[in-house]
């Protein structure tokens, strides 16, 4: 068996570099207590499946994709979580499936902290990007998420954030 080649810069496995973390619940549900967590309802029972969910005194939520460019040419893709409002998760549930589902955008907030940055309930627009995925992050009000969404990030500090068990789904 061979080792996989590593980076000069960081040291990390080269196939750590371009990855997806997907957050299994937004931070609030893990909050919530049990009998909120009792009544939730997703679109799939596998949490790590579902692209909607609505938790009791906790709010709505949609999937969404949020990019972060990384130095030397990769990406770190967070799937995450987003609160919106309850029409709009109306709305979302309405045309998911279907071909309207293209043009789908909402406005909502950060239902997850992004290491290394937090902001946990910043503002933020979704858009659709491609019919075959969630909706992507698109732009916030929030000036660290506008850069976060717009700028290249040194790969070995984002990285070196991400807790250990992060991300391996």
């Amino acid at each position: 068996m061979t080792a996989s080649p590593t980076c000069a810069t960081c040291g990390r496995p080269i196939d750590a570099h371009d990855r997806q973390v997907r957050f299994k619940f937004p931070d609030p549900v893990l909050k919530a207590s049990d009998d909120q967590r009792g009544k939730a309802w997703q679109s799939d029972p596998d949490p790590n499946r579902a692209v909607m969910m609505q938790v009791p005194e906790v709010g709505p939520f949609v999937r969404a994709l949020l990019p972060v460019h990384l130095s030397g040419g990769y990406t770190l893709t967070f799937g995450l979580w987003l609160l919106v409002r309850p029409d709009d998760l109306q709305r979302a549930f309405c045309i998911w499936w279907s071909p309207e589902y293209a043009h789908f955008n909402v406005d909502g907030w950060l239902g997850n902290a992004i290491p290394p940055w937090g902001l946990l309930a910043a503002p933020v627009s979704a858009v659709v990007r491609d019919p075959n995925h969630t909706p992507y992050c698109d732009k916030s009000i929030e000036p660290t998420l506008a850069r976060v969404l717009t700028e290249e990030w040194p790969h070995e500090d984002v990285l070196a954030a991400l807790p250990g068990d992060l991300g391996r789904t």
